[in-house]
């Protein structure tokens, strides 16, 4: 099958829907129209397996916990997460591939265009355009709605949202508080889980409030993974590598926490593990990542049972995040019996986007059996089992 902006297959449903996106988008985000004679892209279904093998191999190297929660995913929504988390893991490799600041807000700049130039349905040629323009085309033809749904300006929205958080994290410097490493999760991970709702389509202020969760606690895990590397100094040049940036160790952890603690970067860097109040700063963060997994299974707890949450979703109102009624509205489920099996059912359908909590709550219990010693946290083995239980038990 061909995708194209001018077949009467998907890719006309497309074309259509993203001509509209553009004059439907939200004010921040900009959006570049190509020009009347701007050739066409074609995108085949051979471009669409060659994109996906090439994201599959990305994801099994940089970041197999995806790569796993990718095979747990409803088949209509793979590819897009696919894309994304490939995005994701080229734009978390940025700061440490290129060798100066310039190459990277030029790289930067080139994912903000390929978004944009996807969403016109003139994909770049290279792998996470093409899966996600594929993805884009089959949502449209699966469910045939247009962008006055809200769904394709937040899609956007938030893809370019989490490039530019991203951007703003190029320099890698640390977090100023522990709510700005929340806030940081709010428009990485969160985000990522918040595209691919969108893309089963799924729509319910009450399944996002568990992502938001789930994200920040992903989010803020993602930083711990990180210290054993990024606070060793990179290798030296080698007759095979060159030209490879070198980088300064660097402490990502938050600055309150380490400052409370009294936690020195420098102490990091000399001795490692050993730097006096490592493993208490260690602890404190992993501490509020496992709270937000603790309060995501609480309000699963409580929309099963017809209850309220359990408190309110700070996001409501934000940019992609305006709620019908009938999407679950301020207090739907516990306003009328009559919301609640739609409820439940939206939850129902989005539960296996949830799994991304399935793996931060693996590293966290290993983290804590290495006593919180980042540098001692072993590999696991479980987690695909984990992931088999968890859905089969619809538990978190």
């Amino acid at each position: 099958m061909w995708l194209t902006r001018s077949s009467r297959r998907p890719g006309t449903c497309l074309s259509r829907a993203l001509t509209r996106i553009s004059s439907s988008s939200p004010s921040s985000v900009s959006s570049t129209t190509p020009s009347h004679g701007a050739r066409r892209t074609v995108v085949t279904d051979t471009d669409v397996e060659k994109a996906r093998a090439y994201c599959i191999s990305q994801l099994r190297a940089g970041d197999y916990d995806a790569h796993l929660v990718r095979h747990f995913l409803p088949r209509g929504v793979r590819d897009a997460y696919l894309a994304l988390r490939t995005l994701n893991l080229e734009l978390v490799r940025l700061p440490e591939t290129v060798s100066n600041p310039t190459i990277g807000a030029m790289r930067i700049q080139f994912w903000k265009d390929a978004i944009n130039s996807t969403f016109d349905g003139n994909p770049r040629r290279e792998p996470v355009s093409v899966l996600l323009y594929a993805a884009l085309a089959a949502l449209a033809a699966r469910t045939e709605t247009s962008p006055s749904d809200g769904n394709w300006s937040s899609i956007k929205f938030w893809l370019l949202r989490l490039i530019s958080t991203r951007q703003q994290r190029m320099d890698n410097r640390p977090f100023a508080s522990l709510a700005a490493l929340e806030e940081y999760a709010e428009s990485t991970y969160a985000t990522l889980m918040y595209v691919t709702l969108a893309m089963l389509p799924l729509r319910s202020m009450h399944v996002d409030h568990l992502a938001s969760h789930i994200g920040k606690a992903c989010g803020i895990t993602a930083i711990l993974r990180g210290i054993p590397v990024l606070a060793s100094p990179s290798p030296a040049t080698t007759k095979s590598s060159p030209t490879a940036p070198r980088r300064n160790p660097i402490l990502l952890l938050p600055l309150d926490i380490m400052a409370d603690v009294g936690l020195r970067e420098e102490d990091v860097y000399r001795q490692g593990p050993a730097a006096p109040g490592l493993q208490e700063a260690v602890f404190r963060v992993a501490t509020r990542a496992n709270d937000h997994l603790i309060t995501a299974r609480e309000m699963l707890k409580n929309i099963r049972a017809g209850r309220d949450p359990g408190h309110d979703y700070e996001h409501v109102g934000d940019p992609g995040h305006t709620y019908d009624e009938e999407e679950g509205g301020h207090n739907s489920l516990s306003s009328s019996s009559q919301d609640e099996p739609d409820e439940l059912r939206a939850l129902q359908r989005g539960f296996n986007v949830l799994l991304e909590a399935v793996p931060a709550q693996d590293f966290l219990t290993r983290m804590e059996v290495a006593d919180f010693d980042a540098f001692r946290v072993k590999s696991g083995w479980k987690l695909p089992w984990s992931l088999y239980r968890a859905q089969s038990t619809q538990n978190i």
